[in-house]
Parts: C-alpha cells; sequence; structure tokens
C-alpha cells in the first residue's frame, strides 16, 4: 500500500527521529512510504518551495492513507492533513509522544471519522499502533464500508 508519511521538516524538529522510525516501520511492513526523509526519494538537487509543494500534493494523491507524526507542531504538516481528509478523503492516523503535553485544538476537535489520533510511549509502542491501525483499517474495509482507494502512480 502506499502511504504518504507526515512529519515536521521545516518546524519544530525534536521529534524527527521518531519521525524516521515511522517512515523504516512502514517500509519494513512492505508498504511504499511516501516521505520528504525517506532516502529513496532524495531530490539530486534543492527543490524551490513550488516544486516541494507540487510533489507533496502528487504524493497525497496517489496515497491511500497518512500516517503523520504531529508531536512537533508543523504547519506544512496541518495543511497535509487537512488536504488528505477534507479535499482527498483518506484515513489520517496522527501519531503524538506522551511527553508533548498541547496538540493543536484544530487536530483533537476534528470530528471527522477519517482521523484518529494516537499517543505512544515510546518507538516500540509507535509501531505498534502502526500495525494495529492497518490491521483494523483492512478489517473496516471489509465489513464496514470503509473504502481505501486503489493503488494508483504516485511518484
Amino acid at each position: 500500500m502506499i502511504v504518504y508519511c507526515a512529519g515536521a521538516i521545516k518546524g519544530d524538529t525534536t521529534y524527527q527521529n521518531n519521525y524516521l522510525e515511522m517512515i523504516r516501520f512502514i517500509q519494513s511492513m512492505n508498504h511504499t512510504a511516501l516521505a520528504e526523509l525517506n532516502g529513496k526519494f532524495n531530490a539530486s538537487i534543492p527543490l524551490s518551495d513550488n516544486q516541494i509543494y507540487t510533489r507533496d500534493i502528487k504524493w497525497i494523491e496517489g496515497s491511500a492513507l497518512m500516517i503523520a507524526e504531529i508531536s512537533g507542531p508543523s504547519l506544512g504538516v496541518g495543511f497535509e492533513i487537512a488536504y488528505a481528509i477534507f479535499q482527498k478523503e483518506i484515513p489520517v492516523l496522527a501519531l503524538v509522544s506522551a511527553d508533548v503535553e498541547n496538540i493543536s485544538a484544530m487536530i483533537t476537535g476534528c470530528n471527522s471519522e477519517l482521523l484518529k489520533v494516537k499517543r505512544y510511549q515510546d518507538i516500540e509502542d509507535m509501531q505498534n499502533i502502526i500495525s494495529d491501525y492497518f490491521k483494523n483499517l483492512e478489517q473496516e474495509s471489509d465489513g464496514k464500508g470503509i473504502h481505501l482507494p486503489v493503488h494508483k502512480q504516485a511518484l
């Protein structure tokens, strides 16, 4: 499955190592993890802001779902989550470290069934949450009418 992985790149990067572990874990589950920090997709030359925006929107458009590390505030990640939920209408799992006290009310107050916010204690807990999320999505898509998009060309 193609998964868009969102995380702070220019915002608060305190939890960027957790974001990298998230990407690695999703790849280890044999999914395609689309993310700027995924070494497989490094640009050979620096991209302009417009090129980054265009690429990331294309990646979201081609993804079946999004998993976002939201422990460090990021305007870009917030934008991507909103785009995924309200424009693309794909499921989003937002992960936040248990160390973080305040999460944006725009995330915690969102009542879309497509958004799930989960707190994790450590990397192993984060991995368990991701695994459970994939299992639950598969069950829901089989029995409750949640339809994951068919794989699309994302690159």
